[in-house]
């Protein structure tokens, strides 16, 4: 199953190795990852996307905790939350061809923000799933290149994460 865990962090250099690192050593696969700083610029939180059992995310959250600079981590995954991820897409795009993918564009709420004489480059956001699909159906003009940020997550409502339990 997947999760998603917010983890606080301080924002200090080589923090992203240790976390990266711990899951590497461990053996454990980070499907995705964000990392940003938060209102407060001494803190910056991760957004770790895995795919795990539950005895296997114990695990993780245990060693996690064990980090000096980890500050907080919270289980998203079972908590009402809106989740994000922004995609570039480079397609093959002959001028004979715009019309039709700026349907698709428009389609799915994106932009076009790269044209050249042979290529467009895409900017699209949203769920893995409208992510999947506009990549199927611009694979039919050919993907150049494609590059994805990490998932991020909030909560939804007025529930914040404070001291690393969700408050309403």
């Amino acid at each position: 199953m997947k999760h998603i865990l917010a983890v606080l962090v301080e924002n200090k250099p080589g923090v992203l190795v240790r976390v990266a690192g711990l899951f590497a050593r461990r053996g454990f696969n980070i499907e995705s990852l964000a990392v940003g700083k938060t209102k407060d610029p001494g803190i910056s939180r991760m957004t770790i996307e895995v795919d795990a059992d539950e005895k296997t995310l114990e695990q993780m959250i245990k060693q996690l905790n064990k980090l000096i600079n980890v500050l907080k981590i919270s289980n998203l995954t079972l908590e009402p939350s809106v989740d994000r991820e922004l995609v570039l897409i480079k397609v093959k795009a002959p001028t004979s061809s715009w019309a039709e993918i700026q349907q698709i564009v428009e389609t799915f709420r994106a932009k076009i923000i790269d044209v050249s004489l042979d290529s467009l480059i895409i900017e699209v956001t949203g769920n893995e799933e409208k992510l999947q699909a506009i990549e199927l159906l611009l694979s039919h003009y050919g993907i150049l290149e494609l590059v994805r940020t990490g998932k991020v997550a909030l909560l939804r409502g007025s529930k914040t994460i404070q001291n690393g339990e969700v408050k309403k």
